[in-house]
Order: C-alpha cells, then structure tokens, then sequence
C-alpha cells in the first residue's frame, strides 16, 4: 500500500532520507514553542479529520414527532510548507559530505513552525481556531520596553491566575525581541532576570516565535489541548534533473478550554 507522503517514489536513498529527517527534527524542535507550553495530543494519523467537542445544534426534523440534532466538531486543519532541493546536494550526501545546503528546509521548517505558533497563540480564523490572546477572560497586562519591570509584571500576571483559582507551575511565550533582553539582563547583584522569572513562574521561559509579545499560562494540564491527526513529516510533490521539490505537511486543531488558565501581555505605548 503506497503512503500518501508518497517517499518511495523519491530519486532519494535511504541515506539521505536520514540526514533530511534528522535535519528537519532539529530545526522544528527550536521553533515549535507553542508545543512547550500546552497539551499535545496524539497524533492519531492522517486519517483523523475532526476533534469532537461534545455539543450538537438542532437541525430539522426528519419527520413529524422525531427531533434531530447534529454533533459538532472541530475540524482539523492541514497545513503544507513546500521546499526544493538540488539533486547534487542530494547526491553529495551520499557520497559522505556533511555540508550539504539543506537551507530550503530549514526555511520551509520555520514557517511550517511559524504557522502552528501563531494559530495557538493568536488564533487561526479561517480554520475555525480561537487562539490563546483571543481566548483569555482576563484583562492584557502591558509589558514595557524595560527589562528590570519584567519580574513584576510576570508576578502580576501569575498573581491573576492564581486569584482565579488556577494553579501552577506557570511559564511564559515570549516574542524573541523580548527573550533576548532577558537573556541579556542582569539584575542588581548579578542575578540572571532569566532565573528570577523561572523562580516567580516555577516553569519555563520560552523563546516563541509567531507571539506577537508573552502570554502567561497555567502548566498544570488540561486547559490547552493541541491535537494532532499528522505530526509534522516529509512529503514527495515531484522531481526533474536539477531539483526534488518535498513538502513538510501536518493536521491539527487547537482548543482553550479553560479562558482563566492564561493572560496576554502586549507592548506597552
């Protein structure tokens, strides 16, 4: 039975194969934060096309003293990166060369990963995905410029969740511009503002490309589901002298189940 990522059918052998899955599963575990920081669920294959949630709507009677309703679903998402590679490149690897231009895929990679971190973070309207800033119930907290005003707002924030009954630990999805000013912060005294903030959040500060600032959010489980029908993988499209074009391809939705598990921060003006 052929697989629909169609791999066999690949001028590529088994040992190129290996050195384009392995580069690709080490550029997607950098960027994938959304993953770090909500619940992952599955995957439960190509062939899984909706996640239930457990409502149905009333439609028409089918006839007179029979009522109806229909179960909704969320519908799974598919999204699809594409990527061209120089059949020389492809050939240098097998003849051992360890400094093959593989940059298409790790640029097909990152928007792949771009893509899924931005619908969990902020959602994804045309796929029917309410995102985690969309989702809260509580007010955004400014964030400044000022790296040293990072630990109070942080506290302020865990402080909301922890007022509203939702426990720890906590970590925060951080823009990259502001990662790197924490990581480049010391406080006074010499303490790392990268430590201080795990100690406030007992979890995680996570490097998050695709949030548009950081997002706050409860570690205790089942409040963010991300369910997966295909994880992440590689994909044939087809092939001439010079060039293999593959594709990087997953299925997924995303839920917020509970709105008072998570606080946006956003640029102060």
């Amino acid at each position: 039975m052929t697989d629909h990522l169609l791999r066999e059918l690949t001028p590529i052998s088994d040992r190129v194969w290996e050195q384009i899955d392995q580069e690709a599963r080490s550029r997607l575990k950098a960027q994938l934060a959304a993953r770090r920081v909500v619940d992952f669920i599955g995957p439960h294959g190509w062939e899984h096309s909706a996640t239930p949630v457990g409502r149905t709507l009333p439609i028409e009677q089918p006839l007179d003293g029979v009522t109806a309703r229909q179960r909704t679903v969320l519908p799974l998402v598919e999204l699809r990166s594409e990527f061209n590679l120089q059949r020389d490149e492809l050939e240098a690897i097998d003849r051992g060369a360890r400094d093959a231009d593989l940059a298409a895929l790790d640029d097909a990679a990152r928007a792949l990963s771009l893509a899924e971190n931005r619908a969990v973070f902020h959602g994804y309207a045309a796929a029917g995905i309410v995102g985690l800033s969309e989702a809260t119930s509580h007010d955004v907290i400014s964030l400044s410029g000022d790296p040293e005003t990072y630990p109070s707002t942080v506290a302020r924030a865990v402080d909301v969740l922890r007022r509203e009954g939702i426990g720890g630990s906590f970590a925060i999805a951080l823009a990259p511009e502001y990662y790197t000013r924490i990581v480049e912060t010391t406080e006074h005294g010499g303490y790392p503002l990268f430590n201080h903030l795990e100690e406030i959040l007992g979890g995680p500060v996570v490097w998050a490309p695709g949030a548009a600032c950081a997002l706050v959010l409860s570690q205790r489980g089942g409040d963010f589901e991300l369910e997966s029908g295909q994880d992440i993988a590689i994909g044939y499209r087809h092939h001439d002298a010079e060039t293999v074009t593959l594709y990087l391809e997953e299925s997924f939705s995303f839920r917020v189940l509970e709105p008072d598990a998570v606080v946006a921060l956003e640029p102060a003006d």
